[in-house]
Formats: structure tokens, C-alpha cells, sequence
């Protein structure tokens, strides 16, 4: 659950914020005028969100993009896909055809 704070709080606390998304891989949401808002997220969750949104969503680099997401608590666990050998094959099949 992202952590939601105002601008001035954010700068009077600022290293206990960026410890909190850094250790915790916790999201913070800074309230700005005019209804505006800024989220604050480590350097991590930004790369593999990247990850997953340019890789294909059938390719092995969505897989583990997406297994780092879950990992992070940021996308929560799929029990429905196992990740078994075969599943893992499966994918890096896939990518060799492409």
C-alpha cells in the first residue's frame, strides 16, 4: 500500500521517505497543489516495470520482469502459472523461435 504524504512533510522527512522505498520497496505519494501528486519509487521497481512493459508478454524478459514484480510486492502472486521447469523451458523456447 503506498504511503501518501504532503509535500512539506515529504521535505521536512525526506531521508526517512527515501529509506522507507529503498528498504522497503514501499511507494510514496506526495500530495501537490492543484490536486496534483507525485509518486516517489526506487530505482529497482522503475527498472523492472520497464522491463516488463517493453518485453513482449509471452518472452522469458516478461517472465522474470514480471517474477521481480511480484517479489516486490508490487503485482500480486499469480497462483494459477507455477513456475515450474517446464514453464521456464516453455518461455525460453519461445524466444529462440523469435
Amino acid at each position: 500500500m503506498p504511503i501518501a504524504t504532503t509535500q512539506s512533510d515529504f521535505r521536512n522527512h525526506l531521508k526517512d521517505y527515501l529509506d522507507q522505498v529503498n528498504d522497503e520497496n514501499q511507494t510514496v505519494l506526495v500530495a501537490r497543489s492543484n490536486q496534483r501528486a507525485a509518486a516517489v519509487i526506487s530505482q529497482d521497481q522503475l527498472n523492472a516495470l520497464l522491463e516488463a512493459v517493453n518485453a513482449k508478454e509471452d518472452s522469458l524478459d516478461y517472465a522474470i520482469a514480471r517474477d521481480k514484480l511480484i517479489d516486490m510486492h508490487i503485482l500480486p502472486d499469480d497462483p494459477i502459472i507455477e513456475s515450474t521447469d517446464n514453464y521456464w523451458n516453455s518461455l525460453k523456447l519461445k524466444d529462440k523461435k523469435k
